[in-house]
């Protein structure tokens, strides 16, 4: 019998008294468990009229033609192209297309992969950064296997270091380090950076390329100089005060996205300074509204709607491989009048 269509796995967690994780590892079997805990939670399942293996029943009688994108924030401007280029491929196939923003909370991206599971999707789009944490790749990794071995198809955008599915991985490294190069030429030796939350992989990425940069020129980027906050405009807003409240001697700030590059803009401004008299300023995506900012914002281009374009087509490759697909997608510099050259300093 198929499962309630209101009964979840967060349901089953919250039933049996454990984690999500915990929940998703003991009902589909691909990790150890400790066997009270397991016991419970299948337990819970069986009160719950809750199936884990939904999908796989699905598929025997015909899975539905829809696919299923979960991404952080689809308000966020970064993910709304990504997701036209997912939609354009997928209008072309004949597919619709569900989209669930995540907030960048890991326990709602299993939850979600959960019920498209027991809503049958064909494919499953993750577009967003993965976490830097075991236990939540381990969940993760425990609901997407049972659902590939029934036929559906995955596919994800950015680095997850705990699946081995297809992916589209931006160049958000070498972008970073590239930039650094680029602002490092201008003059610049004194940097501060606007990060979002470390526990995810594109912002370890971003601001280990960029580190990497200014390490080759003998620059040493501090830890105090580092300004983690929300991957948002508020964040990068509240970041940029944090900094000017510090009393930063820098001369240019990275901010690791664009929209946290707006929110800093904003913060200068308000604190009666000027972009790039008194700060240069550089993001990172190149989402559409940066280049009618005043002044326009220096950035690194990625091709946005071209790697949503892109995860779709590997999602939906008829080959099967035992081996995973990666394709890489650069970044490209784009100095605009956000960034000024200074007299070089000696350091």
């Amino acid at each position: 019998m198929d499962s309630q269509p209101h009964v979840t796995l967060e349901d089953v967690a919250r039933e049996a008294e454990v984690s999500l994780a915990t929940a998703s590892r003991a009902l589909n079997g691909t990790t150890k468990v400790r066997a009270d805990l397991r016991d419970r939670v299948l337990a819970a399942a069986e009160r719950l009229a809750y199936a884990p293996n939904a999908h796989a029943q699905a598929l025997a009688g015909g899975a539905h033609r829809t696919v299923g994108v979960i991404c952080h924030d689809v308000s966020d401007p970064y993910f709304a192209a990504i997701a036209r280029g997912v939609m354009r491929v997928a209008d072309d196939r004949g597919l619709l297309v569900m989209l669930a923003s995540t907030f960048r909370d890991p326990d709602k991206e299993i939850t979600y992969i959960s019920m498209l599971r027991a809503q049958r999707a064909s494919a499953i789009l993750l577009v967003g950064s993965g976490f830097e944490d075991r236990e939540w790749g381990r969940a993760l990794a425990s609901e997407l296997e049972p659902y590939r071995r029934g036929g559906g198809h995955v596919a994800v955008v950015s680095r997850h270091r705990s699946l081995r599915v297809d992916s589209v991985h931006p160049g958000n490294r070498d972008g970073a380090a590239e930039l650094g190069r680029a602002l490092l030429a201008l003059g610049h030796r004194r940097f501060a950076v606007l990060a979002g939350p470390r526990v995810l992989t594109t912002v370890v990425d971003r601001l280990a390329g960029f580190r990497d940069a200014l390490a080759e020129a003998g620059v040493e980027l501090a830890e105090d100089d580092i300004v983690e906050s929300a991957f948002t405009r508020d964040g990068g807003y509240e970041a940029m005060r944090t900094l000017l409240d510090r009393g930063t001697h820098a001369t240019c700030v990275f901010a690791v996205t664009d929209v946290m590059a707006i929110g800093a803009l904003t913060a200068i401004g308000d604190a009666g300074l000027s972009v790039p008299e008194d700060f240069s300023l550089a993001g990172f995506d190149d989402i559409p509204v940066v280049r009618d900012l005043t002044p326009p914002l220096t950035t690194v281009a990625l091709p946005l709607e071209r790697l949503g374009e892109q995860v779709m087509e590997l999602a939906l490759r008829d080959e099967r491989s035992s081996r995973s697909r990666v394709l890489r997608m650069p970044g490209e510099v784009v100095l605009r009048q956000s960034t000024r050259e200074i007299e070089e300093e000696t350091t």
